[in-house]
């Protein structure tokens, strides 16, 4: 390797020693202040090696990792994502005291698989970046580890997770087997050559691939562990599983079709748009039955990655566009709804205020709070002012583009019956609460970083959807590198 590669590749290397140091320092001192502050400090001076390895971009380090302004953005979206999580879970699991240092390890961990996977042009890559994100979230999840549900939800995890990877490398196995390559860009390249090569057994392994991730994405009707994964992990977790991870995910599964020229098939195209239509309807119908807040966004999360698949379907430039764009409101809505939860259950043990009841007058009591959860739920109904809507407006423009009205439709009908049960709970959230559910919901006082991050997101969520041009100009010149025809 050059020494241009290393400086591309700088954002991973560092990741790399800040990991080390974190490790390094548990085992030299148990602390849980000082691993939260080596593991901030290597995500800033992660972030920060963005701009050196910016300018060694676009760049191809050996055949396993792209690094361009595609991944450079997704990048800093995920470090700055996992920061959040960070901050929101320090507070958060001040009961647990030392025991929650590995915490922090196993976040920079996950937080380098995902940037490993963002960058990645290879099969290779792509299984290797992916198993790095997952198995951490195992022990993330898993926290803390006293009461039943957390275990119960890893182990789960932990066998869906395997039987996608199996999925994966089945599907991995036809199309080399199929084209004679790993590599993304000469996958297309053999496909041209051929004139041919998109016989059942390509087609089938494309299928097989798809189906892997869809578990990963939890897209109908792969998205049975989700509520239970979601409800059973610690509230700062669950919203780096809802946002991080997925993020990661969609952004190689992008990377992979462009490259690889899998846009091109009709049959592909329609079992996507099969698992978009499925996605947007069972997420939001299951939702309108929830009780549980974690669970009710579950689901939610569960319609809006079909709705991320509508402008997926879009292709080329246009298709990067509008997947960044709703990549960055999903992120930031979600980690805001879930930051609202994490700072109530802060200072309450093990227990969450995840019961809909709990919120019942949070309007009164906690009026900020309110405040922040009543903004990222019009966000995620896609309501003007917020993220969410211009997010809404992408996704439905490029499905208007590709023609492709049944999609659209579908689009249409979810965010109706989405609309339906967000405002059942800022109704909830609004009326006036009975004298015991206060007293529970006001367990967790919330911490200070808590409190400061889940106000840093609330402000990004109205800034970018009053005044979205900042975000829109970075996403465009990101667009136009990966935006292949």
């Amino acid at each position: 390797m050059s020494g241009d590669d290393i400086l591309a590749i700088l954002p991973l290397v560092v990741l790399g020693a800040a990991l080390s140091i974190v490790v390094l320092g548990i085992a030299l001192r148990r602390d849980h202040r000082q691993a939260a502050i080596l593991a901030a400090v290597g995500l800033v001076l992660t972030f920060a090696s963005l701009w050196p390895a910016a300018l060694a971009a676009p760049r191809q380090v050996t055949p396993l990792f792209a690094i361009d302004g595609y991944a450079l953005l997704l990048m800093g979206l995920i470090i700055a994502e996992s920061f959040a999580v960070l901050l929101l879970a320090h507070g958060y699991l001040q009961h647990l005291g030392s025991s929650a240092d590995e915490f922090y390890a196993l976040l920079l961990l996950t937080t380098l698989g995902g940037l490993a996977l963002i960058a990645g042009s290879h099969f290779v890559s792509f299984f290797l970046g992916l198993e790095t994100l997952t198995i951490p979230l195992l022990g993330l999840i898993a926290y803390p580890s006293d009461p039943p549900l957390p275990l119960e939800a890893a182990i789960k995890y932990l066998i869906l997770a395997a039987m996608s990877s199996a999925l994966l490398l089945f599907g991995m196995a036809l199309v080399y087997s199929r084209l004679g390559t790993m590599e993304f860009a000469r996958m297309a390249v053999a496909q041209a050559g051929e004139g041919q090569g998109r016989d059942l057994l390509w087609i089938s392994g494309v299928a097989l691939i798809f189906s892997g991730v869809a578990f990963k994405l939890s897209l109908a009707p792969f998205h049975l562990w989700v509520a239970d994964v979601y409800e059973g992990a610690p509230a700062p977790v669950t919203g780096f599983v809802a946002v991080v991870s997925k993020s990661a995910v969609f952004a190689l599964l992008l990377r992979y079709f462009l490259a690889a020229g899998v846009f091109r098939d009709p049959t592909v195209d329609l079992m996507v748009g099969v698992f978009a239509i499925a996605s947007m309807l069972a997420g939001n119908l299951l939702a309108l039955l929830q009780n549980n807040v974690k669970r009710l966004l579950a689901y939610s999360s569960v319609a809006h990655l079909g709705y991320l698949l509508v402008a997926f379907l879009a292709t080329g430039a246009a298709a990067v566009e509008a997947v960044l764009y709703y990549l960055t409101a999903y992120g930031v809505t979600t980690l805001a709804a879930f930051g609202v939860v994490t700072v109530l259950s802060t200072g309450n043990g093990s227990t969450e205020i995840v019961a809909l009841e709990d919120y019942r007058g949070l309007a009164w009591r906690r009026p900020w709070l309110a405040g922040a959860f009543i903004l990222s739920l019009l966000s995620l109904a896609g309501l003007p002012l917020t993220m969410g809507f211009f997010a809404k407006i992408y996704a439905a423009a490029a499905g208007i583009h590709q023609g492709a009205w049944p999609l659209v439709g579908a689009l249409v009908v979810g965010s109706v019956i989405g609309l339906f049960y967000y405002l059942r709970v800022i109704v909830v959230i609004c009326m006036p609460g009975t004298a015991e559910i206060p007293q529970r919901a006001e367990a967790g006082t919330g911490s200070v970083l808590g409190l400061a991050t889940l106000a840093g997101l609330t402000g990004v969520l109205v800034w970018l959807g009053v005044y979205p041009a900042p975000a829109v100009g970075l996403i465009r010149g990101a667009a136009r590198v990966i935006g292949l025809p």
